[in-house]
């Protein structure tokens, strides 16, 4: 009977020990951490964004790759409208594309390098890495982090990171505000380290062209096509190489904007200079597309007043807030060009990158659905014009 028991105690012993053995702590994942991101070369990812900053949650497609040292693709597409904006980072500057409907803006920015974004894998692991008090748990399958959140707004302040336990893949992150309600929270269907891309899949005008699909909308599923593909008609895509003016300025195949990052916007461009409201015109006899209001405004604000303008057949909206921060939200149908808006610095509206040009008077720009935003303000802090500018995504003109 004694040497039962004894037996039965040493393979509990031995089990213990195994079972020990397969564990590890917070401070050996975050070692393996580091050395993920030190030796990796690319990735490539896809899953399903969803952001409750509005009355309903907007729900997005996004599509991430990266490439060493810098180069970066993340596709977002509305999965309501099925409309895809492209964030592009190459040699030639970062910059934000809407294929379908010819938009497509430049700016000077060392985007992602100076802020987070929840999609990207570097981001996450810096999140975990740089968080001293930082909490960890071991489920099943998943490493599972909770740290503070690192995204340039005081509203995200904790985020929850799933990782695979097999390689350390993202497997879905949450970020929440300080009420603990989760505000954005990504879910990834596929992610793969070491992804091989074509010599030009960053390249700008391969993603304008290549990417277009039938009925003029643009995917994600298959990324950049082929480049002998034809493009919409028929016709031949436009040379995805950009190529020197005579000056030796470069161009972005779209409407000769130079690739100087000191000049400052064309055409009407948002200028960023104080005390100027910055139009952006319309073609003649463009489509009315109503007054898209916002559904949130921050606490003491009211709408003063909206205004249509229309000369010489173009079309845009002016609305007029007041109370607590004083803004004004101006929308026009922005000609099919390439606009480069400088000096600018990024920010994260999660469904899109906005731009923010300006010093006192500071105006935030974004494009959705083929209509330009802009809230200019003086007083308005950059979370505020986040949660106003989400809120419209939603709302169609009335």
């Amino acid at each position: 009977m004694r040497r039962i028991s004894w037996m039965l105690a040493m393979v509990l012993v031995l089990s213990v020990l195994l079972a020990a053995c397969g564990k590890k702590d917070a401070a050996a994942v975050v070692k393996d951490l580091n050395e993920v991101v030190g030796e990796m070369e690319s990735y490539q990812g896809a899953g399903v964004m969803t952001l409750h900053t509005g009355d309903t949650p907007q729900q997005y497609k996004v599509e991430v790759w990266h490439q060493k040292p810098s180069y970066y693709r993340i596709a977002l597409t509305n999965a309501k409208k099925d409309v895809t904006q492209i964030v592009l980072r190459n040699d030639e500057g970062v910059f934000v594309l809407t294929p379908s409907q010819n938009k497509s803006f430049r700016f000077q920015s060392n985007w992602p390098d100076n802020q987070g974004q929840v999609y990207l894998y570097e981001t996450l692991i810096r999140s975990i890495t740089g968080d001293t008090t930082r909490q960890f748990a071991d489920e099943k399958e998943s490493y599972v982090f909770d740290v503070a959140a690192n995204y340039n707004t005081h509203a995200l302040v904790r985020q929850k990171i799933w990782l695979n336990k097999s390689d350390y893949a993202p497997k879905q992150v949450e970020v929440s505000d300080s009420n603990a309600n989760v505000v954005v929270d990504v879910k990834f269907d596929s992610f793969k380290f070491g992804a091989a891309f074509e010599k030009d899949a960053f390249d700008m005008q391969r993603n304008m062209t290549a990417a277009t699909k039938e009925g003029g909308q643009t995917g994600t599923d298959s990324g950049v096509t082929p480049a002998e593909q034809t493009g919409e008609g028929g016709k031949e895509p436009a040379n995805p190489q950009t190529a020197p003016e005579p000056d030796g300025a470069v161009t972005d195949g779209q409407t000769g904007v130079g690739g100087d990052t000191e000049q400052q916007g064309t055409e009407g461009a948002a200028t960023g200079q104080e005390g100027e409201e910055p139009t952006l015109a319309e073609p003649e006899g463009a489509d009315s597309f109503g007054v898209i209001q916002p559904t949130y405004a921050p606490e003491g604000v009211q709408l003063k007043d909206d205004q249509i303008l229309e000369e010489a057949g173009d079309y845009s909206v002016m609305l007029r807030y007041e109370g607590t921060y004083n803004y004004t939200i101006f929308e026009a149908r922005p000609q099919d060009r390439a606009v480069s808006l400088a000096p600018s610095r990024v920010l994260d509206l999660g469904f899109t990158l906005g731009m923010v040009s300006g010093d006192a008077l500071q105006t935030l720009t974004w494009t959705t659905d083929g209509i330009e935003y802009r809230i200019t303000s003086a007083d308005l802090p950059d979370n505020e014009m986040v949660r106003i500018a989400t809120s419209m995504q939603e709302e169609s003109g009335k």
